[in-house]
């Protein structure tokens, strides 16, 4: 079988747009993996998934076009050898912060000569290719740009071979900067520049490059910059600012008003 063609397209540097699940929720899964996005990632790292909860999750994706992701809770190569084990078509691996790290991380996703993945593919076999250097070829790897320390050793940390993409987390990344807080102001240059550097490092390597964001307008933003792919953040947040969105409406004097006097007019 061959790599899912938003894997593909990903790993090609090809625009991508992925949405992010924090929310143990085959059912919520099943329906945003049938939105339009290219993938779709389970957090694992701060998330509410266990491995049941992926499995099951990744069931309901591989029913739709969406390529399912994982990031991994650890840099442990047992945490990687089972999120490919039950099917993940991608793995996002958190806080690289080395070239040999990024080598050790990418050998944990590969099977041998190209490296250390134990062979045991529980669901995986049932999708990707019987052959393991099949397998090799049709996983994505990713790895996470979020410490001033990984920002240091970037440009080696492209290079290596069996990383496909860079992906920055911005939040872990502004406190290492020296940020008080993910958004602010006072190292905006300084973030901003780092961002840059990253983008930088990916194109050299001729790999993709991608951002966490929390918006669609921010995703649009970054692409246009020059990353090839962002993830729009994500279920429990968007779910959480619509409640409060259509409460702020129902409670306004205005909105009120208006529906009290639309209920007086149907009454005449």
């Amino acid at each position: 079988m061959t790599a899912h063609p938003h894997v593909e397209q990903l790993r090609d540097g090809d625009r991508s747009v992925g949405y992010w699940m924090l929310l143990d929720a085959p059912i919520a899964a099943e329906r945003l993996a049938r939105v339009g996005y290219d993938y779709l990632c389970l957090d694992m790292q701060h998330g509410l998934f266990t491995w049941q909860a992926v499995a099951q999750a990744l069931q309901v994706i591989d029913g739709t076009d969406t390529a399912g992701f994982v990031r991994v809770p650890s840099k442990s190569a047992a945490d990687i050898g089972q999120a490919l084990d039950l099917g993940a078509r991608g793995i996002i691996l958190p806080l690289v912060e080395s070239s040999a790290e990024a080598a050790q991380l990418a050998a944990a996703a590969r099977y041998a000569p190209e490296g250390t993945r134990s062979f045991g593919p529980l669901r995986a076999g049932l999708r990707l290719g019987p052959r393991p250097a099949d397998v090799n070829r049709e996983v994505l790897v990713v790895a996470m740009i979020e410490t001033a320390r990984g920002l240091a050793d970037v440009e080696a940390i492209a290079a290596t071979p069996g990383i496909d993409a860079l992906y920055i987390g911005p939040a872990d990344l502004a406190l290492s900067l020296g940020g008080a807080y993910p958004s602010d102001p006072a190292i905006a240059d300084e973030f901003e520049a780092a961002l840059a550097r990253v983008r930088d490092a990916a194109r050299t390597a001729g790999k993709a490059v991608g951002i966490h964001t929390l918006t669609g307008v921010d995703a649009r933003r970054r692409l246009d910059e020059g990353f090839t792919f962002a993830s729009v953040a994500g279920d429990l947040g968007h779910l959480e600012r619509a409640a409060a969105d259509h409460l702020a409406t129902v409670s306004a004097p205005e909105a009120v008003g208006a529906a009290v006097a639309a209920a007086v007019a149907g009454a005449r």
